[in-house]
Formats: structure tokens, C-alpha cells, sequence
């Protein structure tokens, strides 16, 4: 009999996802429930779903799930980690949640260095709600909000969210990453690995930021959304570990 090779995470459920063809959530899905299934923590393992495209991860991951309002996320999982500190905490959320209407969360519950680890998936645009420009939104990038693109003089540059927690003496582990291709999934499962066990070793606030396609909203096929991404997402926000413990190699 042959030996199975590949297989579903048990911390996944058996449910084709709802993503749209090409989205990365379903990779970022996997590459995190194979990280709960290799620590061995899918009984402690609490999860908190956002407001937007991932709003049904909870339909999803086969751990105890909450259902947060639109970008608490932290302050959900800060209260749940307080209570069962033996727990695995983890929030799973978008641009548009973390970076705009939860970012003063985002910002406070890394500053408190909460012992939770949130993965922030980053497409550089509102999903769910329609395609309109978010704080992460390149600059002269079309989007519903900004058909001339992003102006620069009006809304600002794109917030890097990563660089910006890094500065806080809380957050202990910080990185971006990519699902793009083979090489850097890898990287972003050790990443999400890191995370993890830093919260595990007790040691403060996690965040690995995923660089991530909206194929849909971005009007493109998976493969031009997947160049897109490669040509002028990874310039801006470059991917590497931004914070990591002391005596921990990066």
C-alpha cells in the first residue's frame, strides 16, 4: 500500500473554501493549520475571525473559534488570552480590519505585548465589502474609491503596518511574507511557525503579515494578480523579519 504523502490538516475542516479563484486565503488557511497540526496545539488552539473576506474562517478551522465585530479582533483574543493563558490564541485578519478601523486595536495590543499572535493578510484592498481603497492601497492604485488611482496628497502613503509595530517594545516577533510561489510558502509557514511558539514560550504580541492577491477587485486573472503582486507589492512592502527575540536567529 502506498504511502500517503499529502493530505488535509486535521485542523482543517473537510469544506471546499468560499474564496474567489486565485485569492491566497485558502493557502494561508493551510500553511496555518499545518503549523497548529505540527505543534500539536489543535486542542488549545482559539481562533478569532474578522469582519471581511475571511469572516467565515470559523466554517474552516477545526478549533475553537470566536467571531469578532469588525477589527477587534485583538481585543477579543487579548480577553480571551487572559482568561485561558494556557491557550493557543490567533487572529486571522485583512487590510481593511487591522490596518483601518481595528489599527488603534492592532497598535495597543502589540504596545501591551498581549501574548497573542495574529496572522494579517494584506491584498492591499477592501475585499468583501466591494473593492475600495485601504490604508495599505498602493500609490496611483485603481480601486472602486479611487478610479484615478491613489493619490498620495490626499489620502496619504500606504501605512507599512509591520515596520510600524516593530518600533514597539511589546511585539516580539514581526514579519512579512508571501504565498507567491513554492520558495516563500515555505518561508511563510516557518514564519507562522515562530509566531506561534513565541506566544507558546510566553515571550509577547506575534504578527506575521502575508502579502496576498485579490484577483477579483484587482480586475486580473490569477496569474497577472500573482505578477502584480510580485512587480509592485513586494517593493514597497519587502518581506523579512522585522523583530525577533533576542537570542532567537531571524
Amino acid at each position: 500500500m502506498a504511502e500517503k504523502l499529502f493530505c488535509r490538516p486535521n485542523a482543517l475542516k473537510d469544506m471546499a473554501f468560499h474564496y474567489c479563484p486565485g485569492c491566497h486565503h485558502g493557502i494561508i488557511h493551510r500553511l496555518v493549520a499545518e503549523v497548529i497540526d505540527e505543534l500539536d496545539i489543535g486542542e488549545r488552539a482559539i481562533g478569532v475571525a474578522p469582519v471581511g473576506c475571511s469572516v467565515l474562517a470559523y466554517e474552516y478551522f477545526n478549533c475553537d473559534m470566536f467571531e469578532a465585530a469588525h477589527g477587534r479582533a485583538p481585543a477579543v483574543a487579548t480577553g480571551v488570552k487572559r482568561v485561558h493563558n494556557d491557550a493557543v490564541v490567533f487572529t486571522y485578519q485583512g487590510d481593511g480590519d487591522l490596518a483601518a478601523i481595528g489599527c488603534a486595536e492592532i497598535v495597543h495590543a502589540a504596545a501591551r505585548g498581549e501574548k497573542i499572535t495574529t496572522i494579517f493578510v494584506n491584498n492591499a484592498i477592501y475585499g468583501m465589502t466591494g473593492g475600495q481603497m485601504a490604508p495599505t492601497t498602493l500609490v496611483n492604485q485603481v480601486t472602486n474609491t479611487s478610479p484615478y488611482g491613489r493619490d498620495p496628497s490626499t489620502a496619504g502613503m500606504p501605512i507599512r503596518m509591520s515596520e510600524m509595530l516593530a518600533t514597539l517594545d511589546g511585539a516580539k516577533y514581526i514579519a512579512r511574507v508571501a504565498v507567491n510561489n513554492p520558495a516563500n510558502m515555505a518561508k511563510a509557514k516557518a514564519a507562522v511557525k515562530k509566531a506561534f511558539e513565541v506566544q507558546m514560550d510566553q515571550l509577547g504580541f506575534a504578527m506575521v503579515e502575508v502579502l496576498s492577491t485579490c484577483p477579483t477587485n484587482w480586475g486580473m486573472n490569477p496569474v497577472e494578480a500573482t505578477r502584480w503582486l510580485e512587480k509592485n507589492m513586494i517593493p514597497y512592502y519587502p518581506l523579512g523579519v522585522f523583530k525577533t527575540p533576542e537570542g532567537v536567529a531571524k
